[in-house]
C-alpha cells in the first residue's frame, strides 16, 4: 500500500501550494522513492481547457492530452515523471461521473448526496492513482483555501482516507501564512492559528505546517505556533521567500522536512541526492552573461499565463550560463502604434507564444516581421508559428491577404486552416488537437541540429495548422519545413535558413523543460540570443 501525502492552505490563496507539494515529492524521489502527485481543483469546470488565462493562468497539456491545471507543470518539472488526466481532479469531473451514474440507475433509486457518494468518487480517483502507478507515495494537493465551500467534499474525503488507510499511511500537510506586519515589527501568527482551527473544526489535524513568510521564524514562534496548532516544534517548516522557486527543496531539506515526513510515515531511506538542484540553483544565482528577450504576448499583465516558458527560459540560461531577463511586451500596442521597433528595439531575441482570439494578432505578425528582417533570433510556439507564416506568406510570397481562418475565414489566402478532423466539432472542450506526437526532423536543419536525434515527441494544444495548399509557393521563397508529423504529413515545425535562428513549432516545447535538462529549442534559442547580444550573430 503506497503512502499519502494530502497538502492544504489556508488564510490566502497564492502561497505556493503547488511548489510546496513538487518539492515534497522532488526531496522524496531523490532519496528513492517513486513518487506522483496530483490536483484537486474545486471549480465545477471539467478542466480549464475552456477558462480564460486570465481566469487560471496557463493550462498544462499532458502527454495523453489531458487539459490541466499549470500545477501539474511544476510537479513534471520537479519529479521529472509524466502525468496524465488521472493525477488532476476537479469537481466538475466528479459530478459528471456521479451524474451519468444516476442516469445509468447506478444508485438503485437512491438519494444521491455529497455523502457518501461525492466523497467515495472522490476516493475513488486517489486509489485509482494508486492502482494504476505503483508508486511508494502519492501526494495529493487540494486546491482553494480552508472555509472554501468548494473544498469542503474534498477536504472531508481525506478525513475519511486517513480513517479508511490508518494514519501510519496518511499525512496531512498544511501551508499557511505567517504575515510580517511592518508597523508593529512583529510576524502575527494568529491567521495560522484560525486556519488550523477551521482545519481541525472539520476533522482534519495537520501533522506538519509550512509556514509561508517574508521574514525568518524564530525558535520563540516556532514554538508559540507548534503549542497552539498542536504540533511538533520540529514539524513547523520555515518556508521564507526565495529568489527561484528550484531552492525551495533545498531550504525544506535544510530544514528537515524530508527527514519529518519519512519519520511520520514509517519509511526507511537513503540519502538525498540534490546535486543536479544545487548546480542549477547556483547558475542561477550566479550567471556569467545575461540577454534579453522579448515576449510578445497579450496575457502580459498576467505573467502565469506563461508559466512553462517563464521555467523553460530559467532551465535554457542555466545551461547557457546566463540570465535570460524577459521583457513583456503587449502586442496590441505594437499593433496600435504600428512601430514594431518602438516595442522591440534592443532585445536579443524574440518570443510569440501561444494564444486564442483574433485580439493582438497583428501586433504579433508585426514581431514576427521584425525578427525576420531585423536578423533578431524568433522563436514562435504554436500561434506564434502561425504568425510567422503569415507574415512570410504577405511579405516575401506577395500573398496579399494571406491569414488564418481562424482570424478571417474568408481569407483569399488562407495559409493557416482549420485541421479537416476539426470541422464537425461542435463542443469547445477537450475537442482540439491534444497531446503528444512524433516529429520527424529534417537532417540539415537547425531544429534537427537542436534536438541531435532523428524525431521527437512534442504536445500540442491547437485547432488550426500549416495549410499544405500553400506549401510548395512558401518552400520556393525559401520557409523550410524542418519538422513534419508523417501520418498525416502536417508541417510541425518551420524556419529560415538565412536568418541567425529563425524558428517556429506547432507543439509547445515548454511542456517537456525540465531543471537541468533544458528543451533544445528553448536551450538554442537562448544560446542565438546571446551571440547575438556579442556581436556574433
Amino acid at each position: 500500500m503506497p503512502k499519502y501525502i494530502f497538502v492544504t492552505g489556508g488564510v490566502v490563496s497564492a502561497l505556493g501550494k503547488g511548489i510546496a507539494s513538487a518539492s515534497i515529492g522532488y526531496l522524496l524521489k531523490s532519496r528513492g522513492l517513486s513518487v506522483t502527485l496530483q490536483k484537486c481543483d474545486p471549480y465545477l469546470n471539467v478542466d480549464p481547457g475552456t477558462m480564460s488565462p486570465f481566469q487560471h493562468g496557463e493550462v498544462f497539456v499532458t502527454e495523453d492530452g489531458a487539459e490541466t491545471d499549470l500545477d501539474l507543470g511544476h510537479y513534471e518539472r520537479f519529479i521529472d515523471e509524466e502525468l496524465s488526466q488521472d493525477n488532476n481532479i476537479t469537481t466538475g469531473q466528479i459530478y459528471e461521473t456521479i451524474i451519468r451514474k444516476e442516469r445509468r440507475g447506478d444508485f438503485l433509486g437512491g438519494t444521491v448526496q455529497v455523502i457518501p457518494h461525492v466523497t467515495n468518487e472522490i476516493k475513488e480517483r486517489f486509489e485509482k492513482l494508486e492502482a494504476g502507478n505503483g508508486v511508494d507515495v502519492i501526494i495529493a494537493e487540494i486546491g482553494g483555501t480552508v472555509g472554501d465551500i468548494e473544498s469542503l467534499p474534498f477536504l472531508e474525503a481525506i478525513r475519511q482516507m486517513r480513517l479508511d488507510h490508518g494514519p501510519e499511511n496518511v499525512l496531512f500537510v498544511h501551508l499557511t501564512l505567517v504575515p510580517y506586519i511592518k508597523t508593529a515589527g512583529e510576524l502575527k501568527t494568529k491567521p495560522t492559528q484560525h486556519s488550523v482551527r477551521a482545519l481541525r473544526d472539520i476533522g482534519i489535524q495537520p501533522d506538519i505546517l509550512i509556514c509561508r513568510t517574508e521574514r525568518e521564524l524564530s525558535d520563540e514562534i516556532k514554538r508559540k505556533i507548534a503549542l497552539f496548532c498542536n504540533v511538533g516544534t520540529d514539524a513547523v517548516i520555515d518556508a521564507r521567500d526565495v529568489a527561484s522557486i528550484y531552492e525551495v527543496p533545498l531550504r525544506f531539506h535544510q530544514d528537515g522536512l524530508d527527514d519529518i515526513v519519512l519519520t511520520k510515515l514509517g519509511i526507511e531511506d537513503g540519502k538525498p541526492d540534490l546535486s543536479v538542484l544545487e548546480e542549477m540553483v547556483e547558475r542561477v544565482k550566479s550567471p556569467a552573461r545575461e540577454v534579453d528577450i522579448a515576449i510578445c504576448g497579450k496575457y502580459v499583465d498576467l505573467r502565469d499565463a506563461y508559466k512553462s516558458i517563464i521555467e523553460a527560459f530559467i532551465h535554457a540560461g542555466a545551461e547557457n550560463d546566463a540570465s535570460v531577463n524577459l521583457r513583456w511586451v503587449d502586442v496590441e500596442e505594437i499593433e496600435e502604434s504600428g512601430d514594431a521597433e518602438k516595442h522591440l528595439g534592443g532585445c536579443h531575441g524574440i518570443l510569440v507564444p501561444g494564444g486564442f482570439g483574433e485580439r493582438g494578432i497583428e501586433g504579433k505578425i508585426r514581431a514576427a516581421g521584425y525578427a525576420r528582417t531585423e536578423g533578431v533570433p524568433y522563436f514562435g510556439i504554436c500561434l506564434g508559428m502561425h504568425v510567422a507564416v503569415i507574415e512570410f506568406a504577405r511579405s516575401v510570397c506577395g500573398l496579399e491577404g494571406a491569414h488564418s481562418t481562424e482570424f478571417a475565414p474568408k481569407s483569399a489566402a488562407p495559409v493557416i486552416d482549420l485541421l479537416p478532423e476539426q470541422r464537425e466539432i461542435v463542443d469547445m472542450g477537450g475537442t482540439m488537437r491534444l497531446g503528444a506526437y512524433e516529429c520527424k526532423l529534417i537532417e540539415g536543419t537547425r531544429a534537427h541540429e537542436a534536438y541531435g536525434v532523428a524525431s521527437a515527441r512534442e504536445r500540442h494544444r491547437h485547432r488550426y495548422e500549416y495549410n499544405n495548399d500553400y506549401r510548395k509557393a512558401l518552400e520556393s521563397k525559401g520557409l523550410v519545413s524542418s519538422g513534419l508529423y508523417l501520418d498525416k504529413d502536417l508541417v510541425e515545425i518551420v524556419e529560415l535558413p538565412n536568418h541567425p535562428w529563425f524558428v517556429a513549432g506547432q507543439f509547445h516545447p515548454e511542456f517537456l523543460s525540465r531543471p537541468g535538462r533544458a528543451h533544445p529549442l528553448f536551450r538554442e534559442f537562448v544560446r542565438a540570443a546571446l551571440e547575438h547580444a556579442e556581436g556574433g550573430a
